[in-house]
C-alpha cells in the first residue's frame, strides 16, 4: 500500500486526470454559501493549533467522534483542543469511506504539506509540525482564504444582523478576499417556533418600525433586505426544513401570525398558509432587488432533541427528511410565474432519492430570460462527499445541463474546508472523462475546457452578478 497522498486522488481515468491537471486544478474558487463568523475573519486572529481548526465548529468530526463513543467533553465539552485533536487522532485511521478522512487528508496536504496520514501513532509528531507552522506562517482565517486563492465568501446573516464586521472589512484593503453575506430570514418562516415573538421584536428594532401584523413584518424585512443589498448582497438563503404549499387568503395569513406573535399553538393547516405566504412574499422581494433565491429543502432539525438542548442546535443532530414534496416547491414556482415574479432560484434538496425529481422541476420552470433561471444547487451537507457528487452527475445530467451548474459550495464552518472544491472539481473531472473515454462526448476539447472553467469558476460570477 501506499502511504502517502495521492495527487490523482479520484481521478479514475487518464482522461480526467489530464482535464484536472490542465483545466480545473488553478481556478480560483468562489464559495458563494458558508457559515463562517464575519467576526473571525475580521479579527483574523492567529490559529492556535490543529486541534482548533478542526474541531471548533465542525459538526462532520464531531458526529463521527459520537459514533465511536467518544465523550462529549472531549469534543464539544470543556477539554482543551489539544485533548480534543488526540481523540479524533485516534479514529481518523477507522473512517474508511467517510469524507472526513478525505478532507483531513487534503487539509493536511493543501497546508501544511504533509502527505503521510494521521493516526495514534503519528499523532504527537503531526501535532508539533502543525503547531510549527502555524506560528511560522502566522495561519489565521484570511492566510487560509488567500492561500488557498478564494476570490469572494459569501456568509449568511439573519436580517437583524447589523453587518457590522462585513462594513469593516469592507473598507480595509488589507483584506485580499472579497467577504458578501446572504440574507437568510429562517427565524421570520418557523411561526411555529416558541422564539417566533421574541424574534419579532428583535426585527422591529432592527428595522426600526412596530410589527404587529404579516404585512408589517414583511414591510419590516424589505427595509433589512435593501440594507443588504445597499452592502452588496444579491443573494439570500432559505431553509425551508419541511413545507407543505397550502392555498390562503391574507386574512388567514394575518390571523396565523397574530395567533403566532402571542405564542398561541397553531394548527398544521395555519403554519403551512403562513409558510406558503411567507415564501411567497419573499421571492417577490427578492425578484424586486435582484436577489438570487435559495432554498434549502428536506431538513429535519434537531431529532435528538435531548441532546440538542444539552450541547445546542447545529451541532450535529441533524438529519435527512423527505416530508417536503416536489409538488408543494413546485406549487410556490408555479405561482410564482403565474405572478411573474420568479427570481432566480436555486433548489437544494437534502435527499438523495429527490434529487432527478428537483432536477427535473428545475429546467420545467427556465424561459427565455437567463441561463438556468431555475437550477439544481451543489450536493450539500450529507451529500457533499465524493459519491454524493458523483452520483448526482451522473443521475442529474440526464436531466439538467451540468454545464449550466454554478459548481461547488462548503457550506462550511471550517477554514480549512476550501479543498471540498478541489474534490468536487476531481470528481467533476473524472466524470466528464469517463464519458469522453466511453465515446459519449467527442465534440472539440475547446467545449469540455470552457465547460470546466464555467462550472468551477464563470457560471457563479455570472449568475450573482459578481
Amino acid at each position: 500500500m501506499n502511504h502517502l497522498f495521492s495527487e490523482e486522488l479520484l481521478l479514475t481515468n487518464r482522461t480526467g486526470s489530464y482535464f484536472y491537471h490542465t483545466y480545473a486544478k488553478h481556478l480560483p474558487i468562489i464559495d458563494y454559501h458558508c457559515h463562517l463568523v464575519a467576526r473571525e475573519i475580521y479579527e483574523n486572529e492567529e490559529f492556535e493549533d490543529l486541534g482548533e481548526m478542526w474541531l471548533a465548529h465542525d459538526h462532520y468530526k464531531w458526529r463521527a467522534m459520537r459514533t465511536f463513543g467518544i465523550d462529549e467533553f472531549y469534543i464539544t465539552g470543556g477539554a482543551g483542543y489539544y485533548e480534543k485533536y488526540l481523540k479524533f487522532a485516534e479514529i481518523l485511521p477507522r473512517l474508511i469511506g467517510n469524507p472526513v478522512y478525505i478532507w483531513c487528508a487534503l487539509e493536511l496536504k493543501r497546508y501544511f504539506d504533509i502527505e503521510e496520514p494521521l493516526g495514534p501513532d503519528n499523532a504527537e509528531e503531526i501535532y508539533k509540525k502543525t503547531k510549527e507552522l502555524i506560528k511560522g506562517r502566522h495561519m489565521t482565517p484570511r492566510w487560509c482564504m488567500e492561500r488557498s486563492k478564494v476570490e469572494i465568501v459569501s456568509t449568511t446573516e439573519d436580517p437583524v444582523d447589523t453587518l457590522d464586521y462585513h462594513i469593516r472589512m469592507k473598507r480595509d484593503p488589507a483584506i485580499k478576499t472579497r467577504i458578501l453575506t446572504a440574507f437568510r430570514p429562517d427565524q421570520a418562516f418557523y411561526c411555529e417556533w416558541s422564539s417566533f415573538s421574541n424574534y419579532m421584536g428583535k426585527l422591529s428594532q432592527a428595522a426600526e418600525q412596530e410589527i404587529t401584523s404579516f404585512s408589517s413584518m414583511m414591510s419590516a424585512l424589505e427595509q433589512r433586505l435593501s440594507f443588504f443589498a445597499e452592502f452588496g448582497t444579491r443573494v439570500s438563503d432559505n431553509g425551508m426544513a419541511d413545507i407543505t404549499w397550502c392555498d390562503y387568503t391574507m386574512e388567514e395569513v394575518e390571523a396565523a401570525f397574530d395567533k403566532a406573535l402571542q405564542q398561541k399553538e397553531l394548527s398544521t393547516k395555519e403554519i403551512n398558509q403562513y409558510q406558503s405566504a411567507f415564501v411567497i412574499e419573499m421571492a417577490k422581494l427578492y425578484k424586486k432587488y435582484g436577489f438570487v433565491m435559495q432554498l434549502h429543502i428536506g431538513t429535519y432539525l434537531d431529532a435528538n432533541q435531548k441532546k440538542v438542548k444539552e450541547i445546542g442546535q447545529s451541532t450535529g443532530f441533524d438529519c435527512v427528511d423527505d416530508t417536503t414534496s416536489v409538488r408543494s416547491v413546485g406549487a410556490i414556482l408555479n405561482r410564482l410565474t403565474e405572478m411573474d415574479e420568479l427570481p432566480k432560484t436555486i433548489l437544494y434538496p437534502l435527499h438523495a432519492s429527490q434529487v432527478e425529481s428537483f432536477a427535473i422541476l428545475a429546467a420545467g420552470f427556465c424561459d427565455g430570460t437567463v441561463k438556468g433561471k431555475v437550477q439544481l444547487g451543489a450536493p450539500w451537507w450529507f451529500n457533499d462527499q465524493s459519491y454524493g457528487i458523483e452520483r448526482q452527475f451522473y443521475a442529474a445530467g440526464n436531466l439538467y445541463p451540468v454545464s449550466l451548474s454554478v459548481g461547488m459550495l462548503t457550506d462550511s464552518r471550517s477554514f480549512l474546508s476550501y479543498p471540498r472544491h478541489e474534490l468536487y472539481r476531481r470528481v467533476l473531472c473524472s466524470y466528464l472523462g469517463e464519458l469522453v473515454e466511453r465515446g459519449e462526448y467527442f465534440s472539440d476539447e475547446i467545449y469540455i475546457k470552457e465547460m470546466i472553467e464555467s462550472i468551477c469558476y464563470k457560471n457563479v460570477r455570472e449568475y450573482f452578478g459578481w
